[in-house]
């Protein structure tokens, strides 16, 4: 069954574009997404896409529902400070939760269970909880420390979904690439979609 609710942070690692294209795609499948991002992710998203997201959460929920033109009950959003946020506690958690992009240092922070903001705590609770996390590194090349924090995640069930398209299916543009990303991931969360084609198909 396709998740109810869904958790999708954003930290800053380079790869907005597969966020939007990701929120966008669980909106239109009538999924609520609770966004939460850092002041790095707010940074990386105003300079590798045209949404300048606003300081408030208030504001950014708008922004989001403008953007997406998307019923504003689809969409919550939270301040990485915001610990009295349902994300933080496993009386409310999500059905699964994303972190697109996700940089080295979430991923360490995640790794220690440092719940040091809003989206560590976040991804701590659904670890405990046993629900989907999915974390999409975005750096290269990966050091021996990368590696043994996602071996450590991905141990016990942590999905490390890096962002290495396909090119087998004929690109012809980015959007393409993106695509391909998001309908991994939207694998991944058991979500119907042919945004990218099949192999075989």
């Amino acid at each position: 069954m396709k998740p109810g609710t869904i958790t999708l942070a954003m930290t800053g690692a380079s790869g907005a574009e597969y966020m939007l294209r990701l929120f966008q795609c669980c909106l239109q499948n009538g999924i609520h997404v609770q966004f939460i991002s850092s002041q790095p992710g707010q940074i990386v998203l105003g300079m590798e896409t045209e949404l300048k997201l606003s300081g408030s959460p208030q504001k950014m929920q708008q922004q989001f529902c403008d953007y997406f033109d998307a019923e504003p009950s689809l969409i919550s959003v939270y301040s990485k400070d915001q610990w009295t946020a349902p994300p933080a506690s496993g009386s409310s958690v999500s059905d699964a939760m994303v972190v697109c992009p996700c940089s080295m240092g979430s991923l360490a922070s995640i790794a220690a269970g440092s719940s040091d903001n809003l989206i560590h705590r976040a991804a701590d609770v659904i670890i405990k909880e046993r629900k989907p996390l999915i974390l999409v590194p975005r750096e290269t090349p990966f050091s021996a420390i990368h590696l043994e924090n996602m071996l450590k995640l991905a141990r016990i069930g942590v999905v490390i979904l890096p962002p290495n398209p396909g090119f087998y299916h004929g690109v012809k543009q980015v959007s393409e690439l993106v695509d391909f990303i998001v309908a991994r991931i939207l694998d991944q969360l058991d979500i119907d979609n042919d945004l990218s084609p099949r192999w075989g198909h």
